[in-house]
């Protein structure tokens, strides 16, 4: 099952790519909220299996926002994969990989028009993003998969040199510019992949490739952060989980390399679709 926010409305999208409105299908019974859903997951994903669905419509991927709009948690891992710890100067992490927030106000759709801050160095990070459909508190990695609603795609845009000022490093703030955390096109539910533990990203600037993984390299695969993160604090419904990036960021790279104007960012993830950032100074 793929869902989206449609211009601010809960949308299912059908197998020929149309958008068919939630609370219009429902008859009212789930809000057109695209937030909303999460706290009603397994109800919503009980009626979305038996319902006879109107036909979709077409619609413009632009009109699309991020799947998860207004999360309580935004919860981001950084250096999980070997090889972007290696070219970031860092040891792998072995027990519990570095934690940290992107604010909210920093998401955005899919499709979108990110202006540049001042002097700053700007760099992509493609990352999977799950999303949280049921409380989670405790849970062993053997049953983590069941809390989590779904997969997408997003970006862990970052400000190097915001987020390196100071006497320690301000992870959040330099990755929490206005349009830094973009999500999309949908969220797909872990049981529509042949295996969602084994996803390929990828991302270009203006058709030059940057970065090319696979999640099953991560360090801590999506169950294990799910365990290991709900061992300390309870994941809520609609919470947004991103899960680290592979290697080829522009702080890695000789000479280091930034996001300019004019430039377009297109990152894609197999299974779940594109995003399309164009940066402006």
């Amino acid at each position: 099952m793929r869902i989206a926010n449609l211009s601010s409305r809960l949308v299912l999208i059908t197998d020929d790519a149309k958008a068919v409105d939630v609370e219009r299908a429902s008859g009212g019974l789930f809000s057109a909220d695209p937030q909303a859903v999460y706290a009603r997951w397994e109800e919503f994903r009980a009626w979305a299996a038996g319902a006879e669905l109107p036909e979709g419509a077409a619609f413009d991927q632009a009109d699309l926002g991020a799947p998860a709009p207004s999360p309580r948690q935004i919860l981001a891992v950084g250096l999980n994969y070997h090889a972007h710890a290696a070219e970031s100067g860092f040891e792998a992490p072995d027990t519990i990989p570095p934690l940290f927030t992107k604010f909210a106000s920093a998401i955005s759709g899919p499709v979108s028009s990110v202006r540049l801050p001042e002097k700053g160095h700007t760099d992509w990070e493609i990352e999977l993003v799950a999303v949280i459909g049921r409380e989670a508190y405790q849970v062993p990695k053997d049953e983590a998969w069941q809390y989590v609603a779904g997969l997408t795609a997003g970006q862990d845009l970052s400000e190097r040199i915001t987020q390196m000022a100071g006497p320690s490093p301000q992870f959040s703030l330099g990755k929490s510019f206005p349009g830094f955390a973009p999500m999309g096109p949908y969220l797909v539910t872990p049981d529509a992949f042949d295996d969602p533990d084994d996803l390929e990203l990828t991302c270009s600037i203006d058709g030059q490739e940057m970065q090319r993984g696979r999640t099953r390299d991560l360090i801590f695969s999506v169950p294990a952060l799910v365990a290991k993160l709900s061992a300390v604090l309870p994941l809520l419904p609609g919470d947004v989980l991103f899960t680290g990036t592979p290697a080829g960021v522009g702080l890695g790279r000789t000479p280091q390399r930034w996001l300019a104007d004019g430039e377009v960012l297109v990152s894609r993830i197999e299974g779940i679709g594109e995003l399309r950032q164009t940066f402006h100074a």
